[in-house]
């Protein structure tokens, strides 16, 4: 296929050999043409194409929640009318989870997103779907138990790290949910579990400023919402360092843990992030939507830390467009290179997943790409500034 081509450099009528689902050689349309006169062109015209895009966190079984307005209560109170909206009967669980995974299956693809880091409470519903699914997913099962559910631990462990539903395209993971759910022990025996099976690890951290208020005083909005649910007892261990100063002790640091938010961390705490093996995904438009202070992206990607982009869940963002958290970036931070932010939903995204290869346009990468429509010498820039919609995806080769 030929068009402009992004393989780190734009190329220009640049082709794409495609064989067997993989990426065969990349070039200029006559270099390609001059070495495979029989090949099948398939000339897409005034257009650029890109890697697929990877959304390197979301929650895909939210699909079908709105967001509605920004939370006036603080992230806390969100999450109770959260915990709210999704208490399912038991018997409608199937088909309300066969219901919003439809949904963000068909937005990711439409959207040009070909790879998501997937997080998952019903791992076991969620992973007989996207196994068949066009989609590549590393799924995280979901793992919670603090206080009175401390005891569900391993039990909840065994079905998130249960790799009897994975495929091809689906690579099982698991997920300690958050510092505020899941207590120090729980995360030492998700660690273990992962180094033990090889496989990727991802956790909530330092999404909330509450989370070091919770985890040195058990205080807080964080422990209000457990005495809602009348499931707290005092022998939750405490921790007075903050989320991540906890993630280094437990050694989440040393592993290629992908961590989700990151929103709240001083110099000291980056320099701890930048010390170890463990990817930062930043949520533009959810961070947006409760109202947290700037990131510190920037200065994480200054000192090595590798950074992704992805869209959180449609509870707290208005779909799965990771193009549209591109665009948010580009508004909020003009001077910054914009092959620079496609690389936090492509290559460092893929990284962060332990997607080795997608993300990239390059001989014996995994085919998986968008196209989309532009006409401008600057077609990187030219899909920011624009409300454009890709206007095909392919996974391994194959149109989506």
């Amino acid at each position: 296929m030929s068009g402009q081509v992004t393989a780190g450099p734009v190329i220009a009528d640049g082709a794409i050999l495609v064989a067997d689902g993989r990426i065969g050689d990349v070039g200029s349309r006559q270099e390609l043409r001059s070495r495979y006169d029989d090949a099948e062109l398939r000339d897409l015209g005034d257009a650029v194409i890109l890697p697929g895009l990877v959304n390197a966190h979301t929650h895909l079984e939210l699909s079908d929640c709105k967001c509605g307005p920004p939370p006036t209560g603080g992230f806390a109170d969100w999450l109770v009318g959260m915990l709210r909206r999704t208490r399912i009967p038991p018997e409608e669980m199937e088909r309300a989870v066969t219901r919003a995974i439809g949904i963000g299956i068909e937005q990711s693809l439409r959207f040009g997103v070909t790879a998501v880091g997937d997080i998952s409470r019903q791992c076991r519903l969620t992973r007989a779907l996207l196994r068949e699914s066009s989609l590549r997913v590393v799924s995280y099962g979901e793992v919670q138990a603090m206080a009175q559910r401390r005891g569900l631990l391993e039990e909840r462990i065994a079905i998130a790290a249960d790799e009897s539903l994975a495929g091809p395209r689906l690579t099982i993971g698991i997920t300690p949910h958050a510092p505020y759910s899941v207590e120090l022990e729980g995360y030492r025996r998700c660690l273990e579990t992962a180094k033990s099976l090889g496989l990727p690890l991802a956790t909530h951290l330092a999404e909330t400023m509450d989370e070091a208020t919770f985890l040195d005083s058990h205080s807080g909005p964080l422990r209000e919402l457990w005495d809602q649910w009348l499931t707290w007892d005092d022998s939750v261990p405490r921790f007075p360092g903050g989320p991540i100063r906890l993630a280094k002790q437990l050694g989440l640091l040393e592993y290629p843990t992908l961590l989700a938010h990151v929103n709240y961390c001083d110099d000291d705490e980056l320099e701890l992030l930048a010390a170890g093996k463990a990817s930062v995904v930043y949520c533009p438009r959810t961070h947006q939507f409760f109202g947290h202070g700037p990131h510190r992206w920037r200065e994480m990607l200054d000192r090595g830390i590798n950074v992704a982009v992805g869209t959180d869940s449609c509870a707290s963002s208005p779909d799965l467009n990771l193009v549209d958290d591109l665009r948010l970036l580009h508004r909020l931070y003009p001077n910054e290179p914009v092959s620079l932010l496609w690389e936090m939903a492509t290559v460092r995204a893929a990284r962060a997943i332990g997607a080795d290869d997608a993300g990239a346009i390059q001989p014996g990468a995994s085919a998986d790409l968008v196209a989309f429509r532009c006409t401008s010498s600057d077609p990187l820039v030219e899909i920011l500034d624009k409300q454009t919609l890709p206007i095909a995806t392919w996974v391994a080769g194959e149109k989506v």
